[in-house]
């Protein structure tokens, strides 16, 4: 019993042992079959990509034609941009200079033109100058007869405005103390704008007198009042807004005065005085006087004429 069931366990294990090794024989088999595929698969791969490679390689070749055939037309095209971007600079400079000619010839005629005009009009000028100087000549031969009346009546003006003066200054001689009296007196008639100086009566607006002390003794120094008075030819005082009354001596005797200015002065042995007096009113053409005093007289005065 116990020999037949070692059998029976021998004769099992061989059964397993024959069913393992059928079991593993059939699953090389089907790995060899598998790799035998796999094999094939990778043959044909491979050869599909060395297809792919030639046809890379042909293609390879053909782009690096084309790309050799299109370097050198592209050089060819730079060579043919450069000599077109020449002839269009020709081209330009050749526009250039002809409408540089164009302007100038245009510039020559339009001054051409121009001084066509301007000799027409210099010679309508000259023509009318000539008829201007005809009537000229005509008006002057009737004028000279009046500039002749004026110049008459001119040098009677100066001749009695002398004799005004030398009446003036007589006076002023007779009255004036010997060592104490005005020298170098000066009258002028200004313009209200910028003091300009002005003979015409409508345009005077201020009164501007001086004149110098010099020599002045020690017993006439000191603090003076001094006055200007401003007359017409007939010693009538001018019209003022706000007149200076006041007393001096003149010759010993009182004497009433309206002043148009005064100041108080301290009188030393030279000095320049000077007055300046804004019209209220506008003067009437003539002879007037302009009469400087103090307190103990007549220092000196000076006639001027407005037209």
């Amino acid at each position: 019993m116990k020999a037949r069931h070692i059998l029976g366990v021998i004769a099992i294990l061989l059964a397993l042992g024959l069913g393992y090794s059928i079991w593993s024989n059939m699953g090389l088999k089907n790995e060899k079959l598998g790799l035998i595929q796999k094999n094939e698969a990778l043959s044909t791969e491979v050869s599909e990509m060395e297809a792919l490679k030639a046809d890379l390689e042909v293609e390879v070749d053909s782009l690096q034609t084309a790309y050799e055939a299109l370097s050198d037309e592209n050089l060819t095209l730079a060579s043919d941009l450069s000599a077109a971007k020449k002839r269009i600079n020709r081209r330009d400079r050749t526009i250039k200079a002809v409408k540089a000619t164009n302007t100038n010839n245009e510039a020559e005629l339009f001054g051409l033109r121009a001084e066509i005009q301007s000799l027409l009009g210099a010679k309508s000028r000259l023509e009318t100058s000539i008829f201007a100087l005809q009537a000229e000549n005509d008006s002057l031969r009737t004028r000279t007869g009046v500039l002749e009346i004026d110049l008459s009546t001119a040098r009677q003006d100066n001749e009695e405005l002398a004799s005004l003066n030398r009446s003036i200054q007589e006076e002023v001689g007779r009255l004036t103390l010997a060592n104490f009296k005005a020298s170098g007196f000066k009258v002028e008639l200004q313009k209200k704008r910028k003091s300009k100086v002005t003979a015409k009566s409508r345009r005077a607006r201020r009164i501007d007198a001086s004149f110098d002390l010099a020599d002045v003794p020690e017993e006439f120094q000191g603090v003076r009042n001094i006055y200007l008075v401003i007359s017409d030819d007939k010693g009538t005082p001018i019209k003022l807004d706000n007149p200076i009354n006041a007393t001096v001596k003149v010759n010993g005797q009182d004497t009433d005065i309206i002043a148009a200015e005064a100041k108080e002065v301290n009188i030393g042995s030279a000095q320049r005085i000077s007055f300046k007096h804004d019209l209220q009113s506008k003067l009437k053409k003539g002879y007037y006087r302009a009469a400087v005093f103090t307190d103990i007289g007549l220092l000196g005065a000076s006639s001027f004429r407005l037209r």
